[in-house]
């Protein structure tokens, strides 16, 4: 399936690219959420009437992560769990835990922007994690989490 690109997509392409993508993500995810529309000889015409308007609301998203990320830099945010004798905690900590804490902090977060890429976090220690604020901003905050004692 042959789509254009309505804004920058991590590991696909920039605003503008004409790509070809599997049926099933295009018509699923790309095309519903947004970020891309059918290849057409139409819309290809509307997308270059308004790629001005589109590359610059691009670039205000752009200054708005980076301000974000400068923000949350190396923020530490710390949660209390109870926990077996082997640094184990009972149960897990998922995005939804990390991102109320952060909002608790004063800092907001969508669930969809923090990164647990080896799962829910088992283990009491600090964690490193990737926050995606943008597909070319991505910044490290660590998660504490202490043992309940």
């Amino acid at each position: 399936m042959q789509i254009i690109l309505l804004e920058k997509v991590r590991n696909l392409g920039d605003l503008g690219d004409q790509v070809t993508v599997k049926p099933g993500f295009g018509r699923n995810f790309l095309i519903p959420s947004g970020k891309a529309v059918r290849a057409t000889p139409e819309n290809k015409a509307r997308f270059e009437a308004e790629r001005a308007e589109r590359e610059r609301h691009q670039q205000d998203q752009l200054g708005r992560a980076r301000a974000r990320g400068e923000h949350l830099r190396g923020v530490t945010v710390q949660l209390v769990r109870k926990a077996g004798d082997e640094g184990k905690i009972f149960g897990s900590v998922g995005v939804s835990d990390i991102a109320e804490a952060m909002l608790g902090m004063g800092f907001e977060l969508a669930k969809s922007e923090i990164e647990l890429p080896d799962g829910p976090l088992k283990t009491v220690g600090d964690h490193e994690l990737q926050v995606s604020l943008h597909p070319e901003i991505t910044v490290t905050i660590i998660v504490s989490v202490v043992a309940e004692g």
